[in-house]
Formats: C-alpha cells, structure tokens, sequence
C-alpha cells in the first residue's frame, strides 16, 4: 500500500463500496501478514510483506509497511504512511497519506470476529489486501475471501498470493 496507492485516481468505479459496521481500533492494531493482494506497482515481487499498525497520541494511525524486495533474502523495504480515520461512527474508512496533502481511499470492508482476518478495499476497485495476523491460512479460508473480494466487485485474476516464510 505504497505510492501508487495513493496517487491511482479518483474515479469511483461501481456502487458504494461497503465497510465493516464497526471497528474497535485498539484490536485492529499491531502486525498484519499480507496473504494476497492486487499489487501496487511498488509491491510487485513483495516477500514477507507486514502492515503494522499503532494508534497515535492525536488519533491518527501510525503505519510501517515492510517487505523483501524479490526473494526472502531481497533489500529490505520499508514505507510509514499515516493513517486518519475518516468515519468516526465505524472506524472501517480511513484516509492513508503517503504524499501530503493527499488521503488515499482505505477501507475495512471485511474483519471475522476474532480480528485475525481482514480485507482492505478501495472504491475505486484498483488495490485490495487480504491480511491475516499469522503468515499463513487455510486454504478454504483463502477461497472464502477470495470470494469476498470479487462479490465486491473485483477483478480477482489480478490477485496474486505473497510469499511469506518466517
């Protein structure tokens, strides 16, 4: 979820993209393993890839994204956009700034109820994530949110799974 994120366009594409009803920031938080993704053009051929999220003091939600460049022994990578809740009613729509004053579109359009899945969307239908809190899930698990993600709308071809091995 790096630059390209935040520039794509701002075109809508489809009907309202859904979030969660609600979601409680404190479990939200901490380490995410990206299992699969549609790829920024900065994420392509990402290794162990990890979204950590914190709150911060002004409520703001401080990000490090990191990742191997290539192979599980490729340049490591870090980005730390800062995340801005924008629906305080749900806390499922941020606004994630890689570039001031730009807010790219983030939403939490799935998380199970033990907060240890999660799939971040965009309106826009361009970039999705499905992270989980361990590396790795079940493959019916996978199938599950794969579908998920294309009753939303998506192309799913473009989906690619992230290598992850710790």
């Amino acid at each position: 979820m790096l630059l390209a994120f935040a520039m794509a366009g701002c075109a809508a594409k489809g009907p309202e993209m859904q979030t969660v009803e609600k979601v409680d920031l404190e479990r939200f938080m901490g380490p995410w393993y990206v299992i699969a993704n549609i790829p920024t053009f900065l994420e392509k051929d990402a290794y162990n890839a990890v979204e950590t999220y914190s709150l911060n003091d002004d409520g703001t939600i401080a990000t490090r994204f990191t990742f191997r460049k290539g192979g599980f022994d490729g340049d490591a990578k870090e980005y730390n956009p800062k995340g801005f809740v924008l629906d305080e009613d749900t806390n499922a729509r941020w606004g994630m700034r890689f570039v001031w004053p730009v807010k790219a579109d983030y939403r939490i359009v799935y998380l199970d109820d033990d907060y240890t899945q999660t799939i971040i969307g965009r309106q826009d239908r361009d970039y999705v994530w499905i992270m989980a809190r361990t590396p790795e899930i079940s493959d019916s698990d996978y199938d599950e949110l794969v579908s998920f993600v294309e009753s939303l709308g998506y192309d799913t071809s473009k989906l690619q799974r992230v290598p992850q091995s710790w």
